[in-house]
């Protein structure tokens, strides 16, 4: 086992940000679990289904391993060589793709605070507010859970990023040279479509009430 994985003794707190802290509690704690494979759609329970589709790769010949899934198929995956520092790209099914965060504890604040995100970048407000009013009629415990996946992952609640934040992080991924680094192609050479409309999503910016 890798050392950096082996759980902390007892009594001593645990460090979300220490090298390949996250990932094991995203497939094991019971917490974690629930708010992320059942609210945010990123199940990384079972390694085994985590595998893209044949001829996915990346457009500059750097690595793409895929860490979770959603219910869909569509793959959570880390850009380049490392752990969990690494960028996360999104490969959808329907032939998209995109980079989320820059390293996995970006990812997790991000699907923490706006477990909607695939709707956001490129609506306008009032849109957003009904996505995520429409997550939370839903999930009238949504706040409780996501505060005890957090607690759970050693990040403090309050210590979350807004969901303003979280929204503009993503628009400003998808353009620029991190878009540009973490260009998927298909079997065939071509590039995915953009997860995000990069140009809608900065004519439209977000500004919650």
């Amino acid at each position: 086992m890798n050392a950096s994985n082996v759980p902390a003794g007892p009594g001593a707190p645990f460090r979300p940000d220490a090298p390949g802290a996250l990932l094991p509690l995203l497939g094991t704690d019971e917490e974690v679990v629930a708010f992320f494979a059942g609210v945010a759609d990123l199940d990384a329970t079972d390694p085994a289904f985590h595998m893209l589709e044949d001829g996915i790769r990346l457009a500059s010949g750097a690595r793409l391993e895929q860490f979770a899934r959603a219910a869909s198929g569509d793959a959570f995956c880390f850009v380049g060589e490392g752990g969990e520092e690494r960028p996360v790209v999104y490969v959808s099914l329907d032939g998209e793709a995109g980079p989320l965060a820059l390293g996995l504890p970006e990812l997790v604040r991000l699907c923490l605070v706006a477990p909607w995100w695939r709707d956001a970048p490129g609506r306008t407000a009032e849109e957003l507010r009904v996505i995520a009013d429409g997550y939370r009629e839903d999930l009238p415990d949504l706040d409780r859970r996501r505060d005890r996946a957090a607690r759970a992952l050693g990040l403090d609640p309050a210590g979350l990023p807004s969901e303003t934040m979280a929204l503009a992080r993503l628009t400003e991924l998808s353009r620029g040279p991190v878009a540009a680094a973490c260009l998927v192609v298909g079997y065939e050479g071509d590039p995915l479509d953009p997860l995000f409309d990069a140009a809608r999503a900065h004519a439209s910016p977000v500004r919650w009430p």
